[in-house]
C-alpha cells in the first residue's frame, strides 16, 4: 500500500504507472489536495480511493510518497503525526535531507526521489537517494531506477531537470522557423515533433557517450557541423552551463 500526500501531475503519473493495465495492482491512498486529480483517479482505479485528509493517509499507509509544492512542504509535514516505521519519499525539489528529516520526524527513513512524467507509462527512470528497498520498489514498478551515491549528485541531477522547458521551446523555435519559409504549422510542429521524438528513442538504445553520438550526427563541412559550430561560436553551450549552476546554488540554497 502507499499513500500520495499532494495529488498534483506527478501523483497522477505514478498512480497511473501503478494501476493502469497491471495484473495485481498496489492499494493507493491519496490525500485529498488536488480533489479534482484524486477524484479522477479513484474513479478510473477501483484500487486508488481517496482519504478524507493528510492524516488518514499516515494512519493506514507506512509508505508515503510527499508531492507537494516546496513552499508548502515545510506546513504539510508539521501538521501531521509520523511514526517511526513510515518511510517518507519526497518528491519535493530542493529540500535536503536534513530538513526533512526534521520536519517528519520521528519518521525512520527519509528518501528524496526525482519521477518524471514518463512513469504514467512506466518508462520513468526515477533518481532516488539514499538508495532504500521501499523507494526501489516503488519505482521499479513504474520504469527504472537511478541511485544517486552522494545528495550532492542527486541535487545534479535535480537539476538537469530543470531543462525541459528549455528544450521544448528549442523544438518549438525551430518548427516555428519551418513555418516561417511557408511550411503549414500543423505541419512543422509534426515534423519537428517526429525527428527529435526518434532521436530520442535512438539515445535509448545506444550506449555511446552523448558526445560520441554528437560525432555520429555530423559528417566534415556538413550541415550539422556548420550548425553546431555556429551555436558554439555564439556561446550557447556555456549560457547553458551557466543556467544549470544557477539552478544547482537555488537547489542547495
Amino acid at each position: 500500500m502507499y499513500g500520495f500526500i499532494g495529488a498534483g501531475e506527478i501523483t497522477a503519473a505514478i498512480v497511473e504507472g501503478l494501476s493502469a493495465d497491471v495484473t495485481d495492482p498496489p492499494e493507493v491512498l491519496l490525500s485529498p489536495r488536488g480533489r479534482a486529480v484524486a477524484q479522477d483517479l479513484a474513479a478510473r482505479f477501483p484500487t486508488v480511493r481517496v482519504c478524507a485528509g493528510n492524516q488518514e493517509v499516515l494512519d493506514r499507509a507506512s509508505t508515503v510518497v510527499l508531492a507537494v509544492r516546496p513552499p508548502q512542504a515545510r506546513e504539510v509535514l508539521a501538521q501531521l503525526t509520523w511514526r517511526p516505521e513510515h518511510v517518507v519519499i519526497s518528491a519535493v525539489a530542493g529540500i535536503p535531507l536534513r530538513q526533512l528529516r526534521e520536519w517528519a520526524a520521528p519518521a525512520g527513513r527519509i528518501v528524496r526521489v526525482i519521477p518524471l512524467p514518463q512513469a504514467a507509462f512506466r518508462q520513468s527512470l526515477t533518481a532516488i537517494h539514499p538508495d532504500d528497498p521501499a523507494a526501489r520498489e516503488l519505482f521499479s514498478r513504474v520504469g527504472d531506477v537511478l541511485a544517486a551515491r552522494r545528495e550532492r549528485d542527486f541535487d545534479a541531477f535535480s537539476a538537469a531537470t530543470a531543462t525541459f522547458a528549455a528544450h521544448l521551446d528549442y523544438l518549438s523555435t525551430i518548427a516555428a522557423w519551418l513555418a516561417e519559409q511557408g511550411v503549414d504549422p500543423a505541419a512543422a510542429t509534426a515534423y519537428t515533433s517526429h525527428i527529435f521524438g526518434q532521436l530520442g528513442q535512438s539515445l535509448i538504445r545506444h550506449t555511446d557517450s552523448l558526445a560520441t553520438l554528437t560525432g555520429k550526427h555530423m559528417t566534415p563541412g556538413g550541415n550539422n557541423e556548420q550548425f553546431l559550430a555556429d551555436l558554439r561560436r555564439d556561446g550557447v553551450p556555456d549560457t547553458v552551463r551557466h543556467a544549470l549552476d544557477r539552478i544547482l546554488t537555488r537547489l542547495r540554497g
